[in-house]
């Protein structure tokens, strides 16, 4: 298999589906220290077998933090002990942060969910005058503007825009559906609700959070931007995952105009803090954080969207799915759930709230492995009384083996079938000159040394070399191995006149929408 491929393979299918430092409060009625004890047994086993770095999980029950422990090392080459105070990425985990911030606001009178989101930010555009004027704040929160999931994400990826220059360049994105007619996952719409924030407080998204959240709750060792981390201890790192299938760590980036959307870093001891307050529906320790009718408005399904046959084949007691306000809900075994997951770049999470149970999981992991999802329905038969339940973490390793092992096979034959050839159509200097898109920027192809090389102009870092692979399509080879950037291609295209008017990327990327660039050759 090509190394290509193998690449290709780590990425889509690790998005396909010891140390006791703090324990606060005993054991609930119900709840038996050898419960406990197997679930901590079934964790260790679960790190071993899908080779993560280091995790840790926190479990709430009754309003206490019943079970908190860290798993593993903090980085794959340099060690350290992962404990429940370690701090992780939770990434799109923040969106509920960002939703009870905007509930805050309407408490106290200076926002309606229904308010235009022109009345605060007159410069965001989208692509039809009626979806502009008609968006309103729930919209933000709940993917259903008409975008497909993760439209626009490059627009934060490694560049040097603004959040208001992210979001005016919204415009150029194209819908796959109807305003309010099904659900694409939306990160740029949280940084819109960040906007929003700032636009009435008149602070960054960032301070509302540390003063209305982090404060209250105790949270002291939670960061709102990857600049704080800096000389902070018990910090993990994440990793990615190179064709073999072994970790190995890489730094983060500083995308803080995506902070509202996914920019939270904190540890399972903190997250278990903001659990608390979500599971007493907006009162932390007796004081009232937020209204009940705001908690409400969050856990309402305000965007519901089918639960397809795989789902059902997989968790036949699921009926309804939908996106709340920040929040993913859906239920299992005749309870609502209320959940989300949040990937960033080398560290995956997941926190699931049991209302009816007055029971919260959350696992935050530093690799980009699936392992959350499992353990945390793992976690969840245990409290519901499900004694001989699915075994989900060999569930969905076997899943993801069989998954992994058809895609190698269809993979290997469209290879075999393609076999780069011959030498590039045209002269290497044809290739060279700026392009732009109209939603992105500018891109410079350039020839040094032989070689070409294509720089993002908005993105500094994401520069790389190009190697002909066939007529007019050559392999990007980016300098950076970033964890998110998978196999990538450069096709140039070839007007009427017989001259490059412009290129695409073209790359498998679950994350990243390369083809909403478009390239037009401007300059030679």
């Amino acid at each position: 298999m090509t190394l290509y491929l193998r690449k290709l393979l780590r990425f889509r299918y690790a998005f396909l589906l010891t140390c006791l430092t703090i324990v606060q409060g005993q054991a609930q009625p119900g709840v038996k220290p050898a419960d406990l004890a197997a679930l901590d047994a079934y964790y260790q086993q679960a790190l071993k077998d899908w080779k993560v770095p280091g995790m840790a999980i926190a479990v709430v029950k009754n309003d206490s933090v019943i079970f908190a422990k860290g798993y593993g090392v903090l980085n794959a080459e340099t060690g350290g002990q992962v404990d429940a105070n370690t701090v992780f990425a939770i990434a799109s985990n923040s969106k509920a942060y960002t939703a009870a911030a905007l509930g805050l606001l309407v408490d106290e009178g200076k926002l309606s969910w229904d308010d235009p989101v022109t009345k605060y930010l007159p410069y965001l555009q989208l692509y039809a005058p009626y979806i502009t004027q008609s968006l309103n704040i729930k919209d933000l929160l709940s993917h259903r503007v008409g975008f497909k999931t993760f439209s626009g994400d490059l627009l934060w990826y490694h560049t040097t825009y603004s959040r208001r220059e992210i979001l005016e360049r919204a415009r150029h994105l194209e819908p796959v559906y109807g305003f309010r007619d099904g659900y694409g996952y939306s990160n740029l719409m949280f940084i819109a609700a960040g906007e929003v924030i700032e636009a009435i407080t008149g602070k960054t998204w960032e301070a509302f959070i540390q003063e209305r959240f982090f404060v209250p709750l105790g949270m002291s060792s939670s960061f709102t931007s990857v600049t704080q981390l800096a000389g902070k201890p018990n910090i993990a790192s994440p990793h990615g995952s190179d064709e073999k299938g072994k970790p190995y760590p890489t730094t983060f980036r500083p995308w803080d105009s995506w902070n509202p959307a996914a920019g939270i870093f904190t540890s399972v001891n903190q997250q278990a803090q903001w659990m608390r307050l979500q599971l007493n529906r907006g009162t932390y320790q007796g004081k009232r954080i937020f209204s009940e009718e705001a908690s409400h408005m969050m856990w309402t399904a305000h965007n519901p969207f089918p639960v397809t046959r795989q789902a059902e084949r997989m968790v036949p007691s699921t009926h309804f799915q939908a996106a709340g306000l920040g929040w993913m809900l859906s239920d299992y075994e005749g309870r609502k759930v209320i959940a989300h997951g949040g990937g960033h770049e080398g560290m995956n999470s997941r926190t699931v709230l049991v209302p009816e149970e007055n029971l919260g999981v959350v696992i935050l992991t530093n690799s980009m492995s699936s392992i959350m999802t499992p353990l945390a329905n793992y976690t969840i038969d245990r409290f519901f009384g499900i004694e001989n339940g699915r075994d989900w973490s060999r569930f969905y390793l076997d899943l993801v083996a069989r998954g992994k092992k058809a895609e190698e096979a269809a993979q290997e034959k469209v290879a075999k079938a393609k076999t780069p050839k011959g030498k590039p159509t045209m002269p290497m200097q044809a290739y060279t000159g700026t392009y732009s898109s109209a939603l992105y920027g500018d891109a410079t192809v350039s020839q040094r040394g032989g070689k070409l090389t294509l720089q993002l102009a908005p993105a500094p870092t994401l520069g790389s070399s190009l190697k002909h692979w066939q007529h007019d399509i050559f392999d990007l080879e980016w300098k950076s191995n970033y964890a998110l950037l998978t196999p990538t291609r450069v096709r140039f295209l070839v007007g009427k006149d017989g001259h490059i008017e412009g290129m695409r990327l073209d790359a498998n990327n679950p994350d990243f929408h390369f083809d909403e660039l478009k390239f037009t050759k401007v300059k030679d």
